[in-house]
């Protein structure tokens, strides 16, 4: 085979890749078409749907979360939020698990000033580089659903990323896992097979302060809908 450079130009390496080729640990597929290399996106798109009503308020998904990602004591990655409605003794309690929605069009990934906020494309999920992260707090002051905080270990800015470490090895987020009443339904919903895709067809679903058109992919399912229009920029994750 002829050596790259004098004796062999770009176009005839590409050539000589062949019809495919898959690009280890990413995913993406190099196509070759009319002799030219292209790579192809893959079109996953991870989301998750949460039935309120099978929420027992366990926050089983709070201690796994805590457990798998290391996260301090008083800042929460996940969490679930309780408010009572109605008068005694005609009350009912409301909870609505929270985590961060990876919204398509994300106020943190839009204003972060680094680029430490960032999307892996071929899936949807949104990040934090903790190497170009400088704690600024701009991100934390951008999310409108006060879904992220500043690390006290790292000092940089930290959220919920779908427990990626997991879901890119075929395991499912830890606090899917670990919800005692299946509330959470995880998955590719690109895929219209999946377990998630097929909740999202079966059932009306909801989203937190939907007019803000952020386009999250965390959706509810029979949400009390005062909770999920409530101003989360100014509530305790408590």
């Amino acid at each position: 085979m002829k050596k790259f450079g004098k004796d062999m130009d770009r176009r005839e390496f590409l050539r000589g890749l062949g019809t495919t080729a898959a690009a280890l640990g990413t995913g993406v597929v190099i196509l070759q078409t009319g002799g030219l290399a292209q790579a192809a996106v893959p079109t996953k798109k991870y989301g998750m749907v949460i039935d309120t009503n099978r929420c027992i308020g366990c926050h089983g998904c709070t201690i796994a979360c805590k457990s798998e990602n290391n996260v301090p004591e008083g800042v929460f990655r996940s969490w679930v939020m309780q408010i009572i409605k109605g008068k005694y003794p005609h009350v009912k309690n409301h909870l609505l698990p929270r985590l961060c929605n990876n919204c398509e069009d994300a106020p943190c990934l839009n204003d972060c000033p680094t680029g430490a906020t960032y999307r892996t494309p071929e899936d949807g999920v949104v990040h934090v580089d903790r190497d170009k992260c400088v704690g600024c707090h701009t991100c934390v002051l951008a999310c409108p659903y006060n879904s992220r905080f500043i690390n006290p270990l790292t000092g940089t800015a930290d959220k919920c990323d779908f427990c990626y470490h997991r879901i890119t090895k075929g395991l499912l987020p830890a606090c899917v896992d670990a919800c005692t009443g299946k509330a959470r339904i995880f998955g590719d919903m690109n895929d219209p097979q999946s377990e998630v895709s097929l909740y999202l067809s079966k059932y009306p679903v909801q989203g937190l302060r939907t007019y803000l058109d952020t386009r999250p992919k965390v959706h509810y399912v029979y949400a009390d809908e005062a909770i999920l229009n409530l101003d989360y920029s100014y509530l305790s994750r408590r």
